[in-house]
């Protein structure tokens, strides 16, 4: 679809607008609006550029004080100053601060460079900071609304589910869509972290898993979950103490919580180990969490 003129279109139609120079790398900046969060391997980036140099020049935009913010290059930019380059040749733009956001998510969006949750908090951005309406951002960056609408509600999602996604590097913007549809934010790391399991899920699967849950039904996801293993043997020890979790968002705390219930539960004898076949000496609490071993324990 093709939208009436717009200001990216007419960059280079006026001499006042841009301008080309070679600028001195120190005196440039990263854009902190940046929509593109993770710039990659440049190992290969940085090789291109010192056997030829900076082909294409990064764009940016004059600050007040003399130095200079980078609107869409940094990529080039990072893998220069690897190369060791003093300046860099630069297309220097006199905009607005929204027209920097849309030329950067413009220009990440044609080489699909941006992830879908990236591009979500790029409309966020142009939503909440600069005013604009989904018909404006749509105009912008030459999608529909309804495109925009359903992009800016992957913005919404759980901080952690979010986290989890990007660990994930999960980049089907479908599958998220479906996952942001599901009611609870267990339900959606539940399917998150199935994504990334040896079973795999797709979209269709997460429509299913949000019926059973609407249903009342367990998550279908649970038991896909990537299991992780924390395994701790003394020195010297005739025992292993083992702790099997699913899915990387299990963090340190957790981790440490369960030990010291199941320490407190071995105390108190609320967990009577020789119902479980094993025989262990009286140990104090001191031997057990040391690592000290004080006779067969359970594996």
């Amino acid at each position: 679809m093709r939208h009436e003129p717009h200001f990216v279109d007419q960059l280079f139609s006026g001499e006042e607008i841009s301008v080309g120079r070679r600028i001195a790398m120190n005196i440039i900046e990263a854009n902190p609006d940046q929509p593109r969060s993770i710039l990659g391997d440049l190992s290969d980036l940085k090789a291109s550029i010192e056997a030829k140099g900076v082909l294409e020049p990064i764009l940016v935009r004059p600050r007040e004080d003399g130095r200079y913010t980078i609107i869409s290059g940094e990529r080039r930019f990072r893998a220069a100053m690897e190369a060791g380059l003093s300046d860099i040749p630069c297309i220097v733009l006199d905009v607005s601060d929204a027209e920097v956001l849309e030329i950067a998510l413009i220009e990440n969006l044609q080489r699909k460079d941006l992830s879908p949750l990236e591009e979500a908090d790029g409309y966020l951005t142009l939503q909440e900071k600069h005013g604009y309406t989904h018909e404006q951002i749509a105009r912008a960056v030459g999608k529909s609304r309804v495109t925009i609408t359903e992009t800016l509600s992957l913005a919404r999602l759980p901080l952690r589910v979010k986290d989890e996604c990007r660990r994930a590097d999960i980049r089907s913007k479908s599958f998220l869509l479906e996952v942001g549809r599901l009611p609870t934010e267990p339900a959606m790391l539940d399917a998150i972290l199935a994504f990334g399991s040896e079973a795999g899920v797709g979209r269709d699967a997460v429509r299913s898993a949000r019926r059973d849950v609407e249903s009342g039904e367990p998550s279908r996801f649970r038991s896909l979950r990537k299991a992780y293993e924390l395994n701790f043997q003394p020195p010297n020890a005739e025992y292993a103490v083992s702790l099997v979790f699913r899915g990387s968002a299990t963090d340190r705390g957790e981790i440490l919580e369960s030990l010291r219930s199941l320490l407190r539960k071995i105390e108190t004898g609320e967990l009577n180990l020789e119902d479980h076949g094993r025989f262990l000496k009286t140990a104090s609490p001191k031997a057990v969490t040391d690592g000290t071993p004080q006779g067969p324990a359970p594996r």
